[in-house]
């Protein structure tokens, strides 16, 4: 087991990293100070998860809510079952939640958590290759809403982070890839050696290699925990985290939520970012070509789907958290390990990105 520590002060908390995690009742024990617990996961992960997870809050007043599975779900009428629950169970402010689930799971119960009796404590499971190396990491929380994705959440810590490696031996191909396109982003924003041993180590990674996996959760976890402990509420290094972000919340927006998985359309706004990157003079073609064939060797996507026009992209992109008195900004590349703090482009410029860029 690896063990990383994010350095937030008074909120710093560990993150725990090998197989066969949830089964061990020391993490549970350490970070529970309560007797009421509310465990909240989805359909699809409560049969495979769920009993492991309960075995280990023996003795407690425990309580459970299981959610529809999919992005389409991560909304405030989810987050109200869980208020329900915890009203009706007369949960008090020294309850824990537990989030057992992928990045939607995260989200929910962290914002849950946030907002109930203003703050109790919760404990991050990600059961997702891209839950365990983004969004259990950093204490981003959220719902979304049908004009924008993420646009309604807090800035919420949890006690701890259980990457449990094993529990991705349950995860589908495609989710798997999906998560592969969050790890790539690490080594394209700050860690180029990074980006290189993805190149030489993507088989291993799709085979789901166990040493080989555990590396790059290590890795990008370390990554993501040093910039979050730099810039935790996202004023500066943070925003570094959203290369793609704004192209890919745009698409997971403009063509329904659940559509493209968040990584799918990650994958995408990474290739847009690096099109628009080399035309403003940073990345040349070498590049931009070394960034889409990494990503097309995970089975991801890297063209925009065809009936989101330039001018629709536009009009979804204006409803961006980095936006700035209406001006829209964006984390570019100024080359391979390095990203752009949020910059201002030329509408005209990123027009050819949207209408061209990557569609060839």
């Amino acid at each position: 087991m690896k063990t990383l520590n994010v350095n937030l002060g008074q909120r710093s908390y560990p993150i725990y990293i090998g197989p066969n995690l949830i089964g061990e009742p020391e993490f549970y024990d350490r970070h529970i100070h309560s007797s009421q617990v509310m465990v909240v996961t989805n359909q699809t992960v409560a049969p495979l998860y769920l009993g492991r997870v309960l075995a280990n809050l023996a003795g407690r007043q425990i309580a459970q809510v299981i959610l529809t599975d999919g992005e389409s779900y991560k909304t405030m009428a989810s987050a109200m079952q869980i208020f329900d629950e915890l009203l009706s169970r007369k949960f008090s402010r020294n309850a824990t939640l537990i989030a057992l689930g992928g990045g939607v799971i995260g989200d929910l119960a962290g914002f849950s958590a946030a907002c109930y009796q203003r703050g109790i404590p919760f404990m991050q499971i990600p059961t997702t290759l891209l839950a365990q190396v983004d969004s259990s990491v950093g204490g981003k929380t959220a719902v979304n809403h049908p004009l924008g994705k993420n646009m309604i959440g807090a800035f919420y810590q949890p006690q701890c982070v259980l990457a449990d490696t094993s529990l991705l031996n349950t995860l589908p191909d495609r989710e798997l890839s999906a998560g592969l396109a969050e790890v790539i982003k690490y080594g394209l924003i700050r860690d180029a050696q990074f980006f290189s041993w993805l190149e030489d180590n993507i088989e291993a990674l799709l085979m789901r290699d166990a040493e080989a996996l555990a590396h790059a959760i290590e890795r990008s976890c370390a990554n993501k925990a040093e910039v979050v402990a730099a810039d935790e509420r996202e004023t500066g290094e943070r925003a570094t985290l959203n290369l793609g972000h704004t192209f890919g919340h745009a698409i997971e927006t403009g063509m329904g939520y659940g559509v493209f998985l968040h990584g799918e359309a990650v994958a995408i706004g990474m290739c847009q970012a690096a099109d628009l990157s080399r035309r403003l003079g940073w990345l040349n073609d070498d590049d931009v070509s070394r960034i889409e064939h990494i990503l097309q060797r995970c089975r991801l996507p890297t063209t925009p789907p065809t009936n989101l026009d330039a001018d629709r992209f536009l009009e979804l992109m204006a409803v961006d958290k980095k936006n700035v008195d209406g001006k829209l900004r964006l984390i570019l590349l100024e080359e391979i390990g390095r990203a752009t703090l949020p910059v201002s482009v030329d509408v005209d410029t990123l027009r050819s990105t949207l209408e061209t860029g990557s569609r060839k």
